[in-house]
């Protein structure tokens, strides 16, 4: 029987094979065929940008959005909307064509590059996506490759709304991106893009930390509230900081308090946001649970990017979206890159609910990103050097439903008191909220913010690597037991590849998307590897001392 769907790119993927009627998303086939074909018309219009490029000629910041906003559309639980991807198809197209008149020469382009959008677009969708490439290992690094790039989008964009561009980075997303539609590359061309893949991820990281904290400042330590007030207010969920930032402008003076959601808690850590009184604090946990905390928390909520849960009907009036992010039937709120958002609409729906059911009370601790961690550098160190800490544990990455992500909680519970957890990400949910303690006055979590700054976690390494004056990254004592979910994870891991990092396990399961033979190469030359048992992990992991 034929599929109605393929698609494969996240954890939570059917039977760790793929979705093949629905996604477990929630995303329905019209919605993934859509999808499958804007990934298409993207590389298409790469290819003709990597061409530009070759021909000396210049692409601007306009098409590098496009393309960078394209492929962010189309990650895990961002865009269930299937007017809004085929509008981003139609802009694609227009602007292909418009690029093609510029080129020389369109007598070597790929067949994306010329498809003019004719034909039935459905029909079309079924001939160009996962399973259009026979070959399971040439699939299996195509789609890792095309995956990091999506994760790699997802930190231009971030950068890109704060101003901040890098056209190394651009120029390199949409030649790897176009590379994927070329039959002439070998398993062995397609495993060094995959690394090189790795290597501007890092670039895209640097960037996106160099955006934030030069609009943000430094994160720093910083005790978050998880209670509620008594005024309504918005609930702000994703990863974009400058649609929070535009919306604490125009929240102050209306009686509105503004929250945290899941990945949007790190913004509690950094200087400028600290100065807006109705911040209030984090509502809730990692977004696979916010049918019940967005049920409970009254107000509206503003979806910045993913990872949205199709909402139920108690609340989806209350579901708004921008930028990347999309549901049908919830209100989008539009605005371009440079442009303000008027978020006029959200706050005066805001100010006829009730204010959030309280669910929880207390504080978390988080702000431990790389400037911060340096400057607690000498405390550090002498607990390294002392014996008080022994083991750095890397446990950042995503959170998701499965209840064999329970072993991450467990995990954390059952560590050495002389372990230390480095995170970033919504893994951290799993155990940020636990009594862990401390080590001579350092937290036993230091969370160094989103998934996109996981960069920090790198930064830390190879600091701890020089100020130990070790040759190899992976002499240090710290460990790599990271869960994924989807593509921004991927880039991460990409990315710890490129940096020499070696024998990360990453669970709760390997992705379906590595062939039997991809998944070898990467436990051969990398040391990549499963989870086991909590108490097969300690003994592997510490042994006499688990």
């Amino acid at each position: 029987m034929e599929n109605e769907m393929f698609c494969y790119q996240c954890q939570e993927t059917a039977g760790c094979k793929g979705c093949t009627i629905a996604g477990v998303c929630g995303k329905k086939p019209d919605v993934a065929a859509m999808q499958d074909l804007l990934v298409y018309v993207s590389k298409g219009i790469s290819a003709v940008t990597t061409a530009l490029r070759n021909e000396g000629k210049t692409v601007t910041a306009k098409i590098n959005h496009l393309i960078t906003l394209n492929l962010f559309t189309t990650i895990t639980n961002a865009n269930f909307d299937k007017e809004s991807i085929e509008a981003r198809i139609r802009a694609t197209l227009d602007a292909k064509k418009e690029l093609l008149s510029k080129l020389s020469h369109t007598a070597n382009l790929p067949e994306a590059a010329l498809w003019d959008g004719s034909g039935n677009w459905e029909e079309k969708a079924k001939t160009v996506g996962v399973l259009s490439t026979e070959n399971e290992d040439i699939r299996s690094l195509r789609e890792l490759i095309t995956y990091g790039l999506k994760g790699l989008s997802a930190y231009s964009k971030h950068a890109n709304v704060l101003l901040q561009d890098d056209e190394e980075v651009d120029a390199f997303l949409q030649r790897a991106l176009s590379a994927t539609l070329d039959d002439t590359l070998s398993v062995d061309d397609l495993v060094a893009l995959t690394l090189e893949t790795g290597k501007y991820g890092v670039s895209g990281m640097a960037l996106l930390d160099k955006a934030n904290t030069t609009a943000y400042g430094n994160p720093e330590i910083t005790k978050v509230n998880i209670g509620v007030g008594k005024n309504p207010g918005i609930l702000v969920s994703g990863h974009d900081l400058r649609d929070l930032e535009m919306l604490l402008e125009q929240t102050q003076g209306t009686g509105v308090d503004v929250y945290t959601h899941s990945e949007m808690l790190p913004a509690h850590y950094y200087p400028a946001f600290k100065k807006y009184a109705n911040f209030v604090g984090n509502y809730g946990n990692a977004w696979w649970k916010q049918k019940e905390e967005f049920e409970s928390f009254n107000g509206p909520i503003l979806m910045t990017t993913n990872c949205i849960v199709p909402p139920k009907d108690s609340y989806k009036d209350r579901l708004y979206t921008t930028g990347a992010a999309g549901y049908p039937g919830c209100k989008h709120i539009p605005g371009e890159i440079g442009e303000q958002k008027d978020f006029s609409v959200i706050i005066e729906h805001a100010k006829k609910c009730a204010a959030p059911t309280e669910i929880e009370t207390g504080e978390i601790i988080g702000g431990f990103a790389h400037a911060q961690v340096f400057a607690l550098a000498d405390k550090v160190v002498e607990a390294v050097k002392s014996g008080a800490i022994k083991k750095f544990v890397v446990m950042g990455g995503c959170d998701g439903r499965a209840k064999s992500r329970d072993y991450y909680t467990e995990f954390a519970k059952a560590l050495p008191k002389d372990a230390v957890i480095l995170t970033a990400g919504c893994a951290k949910y799993k155990y940020n909220k636990l009594p862990l303690g401390d080590i001579g006055g350092i937290p036993r979590v230091l969370d160094a913010g989103q998934c996109n700054d996981s960069y920090s976690l790198a930064v830390i390494a190879l600091k701890l690597k020089e100020i130990f004056g070790l040759d190899d990254i992976n002499d240090l004592p710290i460990i790599y037991n990271i869960a994924w979910y989807e593509q921004k994870a991927v880039i991460v891991l990409l990315a710890l590849l490129y940096l020499g990092v070696k024998n990360i396990h990453l669970g709760p399961t390997l992705p379906a998307f590595l062939s039997p033979n991809v998944a070898n190469v990467l436990v051969k030359n990398f040391g990549i590897a499963g989870i086991g048992t909590v108490e097969d992990d300690m003994k592997l992991f510490f042994g006499d001392n688990a």
